[in-house]
């Protein structure tokens, strides 16, 4: 086996960390979506050409002062479309999820640190619900 494919403990471990940022964002809950992201991460978006750069505490505070998707009645709609792995320290992930009324692709980078695999950096789009 080439050293770049990941082992199976790698990819259960990278899905777990993506999973539990998808629980969180779906029930609001800040204290998952922090274990799931390492403290020094950042979100990277772009529009109209400005790139915007959120820092994590930031984000964890305004998830805080939302209403989550779970107690406006939605469905959990997060899902990973693809996974990639460089080798077994370094990742990324495509997912889909929804934050109503918008929809988000993210590509999350994550790490194997010594806390385990955390998400480092988190690009993201949004668009409206088709529809």
């Amino acid at each position: 086996m080439p050293d770049s494919l990941p082992t199976l403990p790698s990819l259960t471990a990278v899905e777990a960390t993506v999973r539990l940022y998808l629980d969180g964002l779906h029930e609001g809950d800040a204290e998952k979506i922090a274990r799931a992201f390492h403290p020094c991460a950042h979100l990277y978006s772009a529009r109209e050409g400005q790139v915007s750069d959120l820092p994590r505490a930031d984000w964890l505070a305004m998830i805080g002062k939302r209403p989550s998707p779970a107690a406006q009645g939605a469905p959990r709609e997060g899902r990973i479309l693809a996974v990639d792995f460089a080798d077994d320290s370094l990742a990324c992930v495509k997912v889909d999820c929804a934050v109503p009324p918008r929809r988000f692709t993210d590509y999350l980078l994550l790490l194997n640190t010594a806390e385990g695999w955390r998400i480092v950096a988190k690009g993201f789009t949004t668009r409206p619900p088709a529809g």
